[in-house]
């Protein structure tokens, strides 16, 4: 059987959620163990896709009390 360590995070990425369900899967990640949301932000330059941007994320953090992990995928992320 599959054991996790006990030192380990869980943190879905909300990237592999269903947009049209968004509001869906943060309850579903609130109800569960996981400790953290995993947000991916590319902004198609440094990486060639795109993902949701400030105003999906800011409505993700009132969505939850939970920590969010933010992987940065951008040219420039002091803007």
């Amino acid at each position: 059987m599959y054991q996790i360590d006990p030192m380990a995070i869980i943190a879905p990425s909300l990237l592999a959620a269903n947009f049209l369900k968004l509001g869906e899967a943060c309850a579903m990640l609130n109800e569960s163990e996981a400790e953290y949301f995993h947000l991916d932000v590319m902004d198609g330059s440094f990486v060639p896709n795109i993902s949701f941007g400030l105003p999906i994320i800011e409505q993700i953090r009132k969505a939850t009390s939970k920590v969010c992990d933010v992987h940065l995928m951008i040219v420039q992320p002091e803007k």
